[in-house]
């Protein structure tokens, strides 16, 4: 086997592609050489990565969605595997999308090549059933989290915990005038950041809710940044109707950085607002259907990931029906006012900082190296 391996990869939607930027990074430190294709976005493209199809066909959340969608999916997966299975890379790694990936590695893995699933699906949150498909399709999974190995390790699933990425590459201590510099923001303004989310779906489901909170919170030294996916700008601004917001393309670090409290969709944004330690308000909406099929599969009381790494509410959450722009007003200003209460949060952030930061690169291109023998 040559000395540097060649990667297939496949990661869906920003997060997805964040998470494998990073990964990416860590792995070319090892490997020089190292060579990676399928599916990805711009993070990815950064390390070198080929890809074959954008990361944006993957941006898809929720069953509605998906059945719009299926077609199209389905294809791009089938002519992907084909393509995959003739190039035979040394290894192929499965970044979260889980119901784009699973069926990919079941057949990746079949025909003879090793397959990793990057990020466990959160079988302990719900969907318990999928620790089946994680069988099938995966050699090994890279967790997050460390409760995670041992879920995985009692079904018979060889698992590592290899920490977070986002905690080795956010700084113990957000450069908060640095961002607020580059956002021009006032250094004494309280800044509120609004994070929608990067799917075209949360943002037509949750931004208007956001949008409506901010103009009950508005009030003189206050400042709204939203950061928007590049090419969703069109569909946001529309939905301003004449409250002060500041839009930028992308650069959610740097609003996160600058801000003094958060309205964040519920997601991977949670877990980046904890580890720059800003208090938060979670928000959620969906499309009735998804919503419908995914309530009965709670296992937790809690959907952010800060409440769950905590098993206990940290932070406000406010999903569906009580995502409104009241209850978001209402708890953003009980956070607001309550400094005590922020500096308890920021402490909490930190130990959760500190229990994430694995040095993930190493430790995932270590569990790699071993199952490939490189």
């Amino acid at each position: 086997m040559q000395t540097a391996p060649r990667l297939g990869m496949v990661a869906g939607e920003a997060s997805g592609d964040l998470l494998a930027g990073l990964l990416l990074q860590g792995l070319r430190a090892r490997w020089q050489g190292l060579k990676s294709e399928g599916i990805g976005g711009p993070k990815m493209i950064a390390q070198g990565f080929e890809t074959w199809w954008p990361h944006s066909k993957l941006s898809i959340f929720g069953y509605v969605d998906a059945l719009l969608n299926l077609r199209e999916l389905l294809s791009i997966r089938k002519q992907l595997g084909t393509r995959l299975i003739a190039s035979r890379p040394d290894v192929f790694i499965g970044v979260d999308a889980p119901d784009f990936n699973f069926g990919l590695e079941a057949r990746l893995r079949e025909a003879g090549i090793r397959t990793v699933h990057f990020v466990c699906p959160s079988i302990w949150a719900w969907r318990p059933e999928r620790v089946e498909k994680i069988r099938v399709a995966a050699d090994h999974v890279l967790c997050l989290f460390p409760f995670e190995p041992e879920i995985l390790h009692k079904a018979g699933i060889g698992a590592t915990y290899v920490g977070h990425p986002l905690a080795d590459a956010i700084p113990m201590e957000p450069p908060r005038t640095a961002s607020r510099e580059v956002l021009k923001l006032p250094e004494a303004d309280t800044v509120i950041a609004l994070l929608p989310g990067s799917r075209k779906s949360e943002i037509n489901h949750i931004a208007p809710a956001l949008i409506g909170a901010a103009k009950l919170l508005a009030k003189p030294g206050r400042r709204f940044v939203m950061p928007v996916v590049p090419g969703l700008r069109g569909l946001v601004e529309p939905m301003l109707g004449g409250v002060d917001i500041q839009l930028v393309d992308g650069q959610s670090h740097a609003a996160l950085a600058a801000c003094d409290l958060t309205l964040v969709a519920s997601g991977t944004a949670t877990l980046e607002a904890a580890l720059f330690k800003r208090p938060m308000v979670i928000a959620y909406r969906m499309n009735r259907l998804n919503w419908w099929r995914m309530k009965g599969k709670g296992l937790l009381p809690w959907v952010g990931l800060p409440n769950i790494l905590a098993r206990e509410f940290l932070v406000p959450e406010l999903i569906q029906q009580a995502c409104t722009p009241e209850n978001l007003a209402r708890e953003a200003e009980a956070l607001l006012a309550d400094a005590p209460r922020r500096q308890a949060l920021r402490l909490r952030f930190v130990q959760l900082h500190e229990l994430l930061r694995q040095d993930t690169a190493r430790r995932a291109s270590d569990a790699i190296a071993t199952l490939i023998g490189a």
